[in-house]
């Protein structure tokens, strides 16, 4: 609850900066406690009160608008929430340990000691610290339970196009990479790729010829067995920590990777094929897939 409660007052602080005339209550009220509730909670949270953390934020954003702006210490002083110059550099001063003119003339540090991590961050946002420990595993997890679900996406999508529009070809490609590429091709090919290399995970053969002339139907079929066991795969591979785990492939000449490599070499031909899958559904009027960028996805 004092992590809720905390997250919802830094959101209201962001959006609250340059309201200097908002009272320690009033911007209590914003969370839904009283000020003295509110100053126990942030204060457990963060080791610093809602004002005194409020007031340290303004005077790192002070101290960024010396260095980049030129404008005069009064404007400074008044963005920062201060009525006088003396007040500002009174301020300033017992932070920083000089005048704000001195300090403008030899910068040291923006930001100041805070317990909490959370810091002014340019050009007037703030950079809070993760409240929990994200490692480069997690990340890969999350970027292939990503690329799993937008193809589902796109492959629902997919279902409301007509064979001439699955078909059409698509004039961008790249030499070496689906010679005469379609959106059929390009999304029968996304699926193929997670299952043939869950069949080597499973050590199994790959059959190719489901991928010529796929309906939509099959590969949705397909995606919801190979992309969930898939994605379990890597998964495992990351929490065991075996991404240095030697895949052999076997053919006409049997080639070795790495787990890590194979998992980097999938998300790579995804993420391009992916791309022209998500401009041919916008040409073919399917256009809320905001481009299949995983930002707002990683999180």
């Amino acid at each position: 609850m004092t992590t809720d409660v905390f997250a919802a007052f830094v959101t209201v602080l962001a959006d609250a900066l340059d309201e200097h005339e908002a009272t320690a209550a009033e911007l209590a009220a914003r969370v839904r406690l009283s000020r003295s509730h509110l100053d126990r909670m942030v204060a457990a949270a963060a080791g610093e009160r809602p004002g005194q953390l409020r007031r340290r934020i303004l005077l790192e954003r002070a101290a960024y608008r010396m260095l980049t702006g030129s404008g005069n210490l009064l404007d400074v002083a008044l963005d920062a929430g201060y009525s006088s110059h003396e007040a500002f550099t009174r301020a300033f001063g017992r932070a920083y340990g000089v005048p704000p003119a001195q300090w403008r003339g030899r910068p040291d540090r923006i930001r100041l000691d805070a317990p909490s991590g959370i810091h002014f961050h340019p050009p007037n946002g703030l950079r809070v610290p993760a409240r929990d420990k994200v490692s480069s595993m997690d990340l890969i997890r999350s970027m292939v339970d990503h690329h799993v679900w937008l193809l589902g996406q796109m492959l629902q999508q997919a279902t409301r196009l007509n064979d001439d529009q699955l078909d059409r070809p698509i004039e961008i490609s790249v030499e070496g990479i689906d010679a005469d590429p379609t959106l059929r091709s390009l999304l029968s090919r996304l699926v193929g790729q997670l299952g043939m290399w869950h069949a080597n995970l499973a050590g199994q053969e790959y059959d190719f010829a489901v991928e010529q002339g796929e309906s939509v139907q099959s590969m949705r079929h397909r995606l919801g067995e190979v992309g969930p066991a898939f994605a379990g795969e890597v998964g495992e591979l990351c929490t065991s920590n075996r991404l240095d785990e030697l895949i052999v492939c076997p053919g006409d000449s049997v080639e070795v990777y790495t787990a890590g490599a194979m998992i980097a070499h999938v998300l790579t031909f995804a993420s391009y094929r992916r791309t022209l899958v998500a401009g041919a559904l916008h040409d073919a009027g399917c256009d809320d897939l905001d481009s299949g960028d995983p930002i707002r996805w990683i999180s």
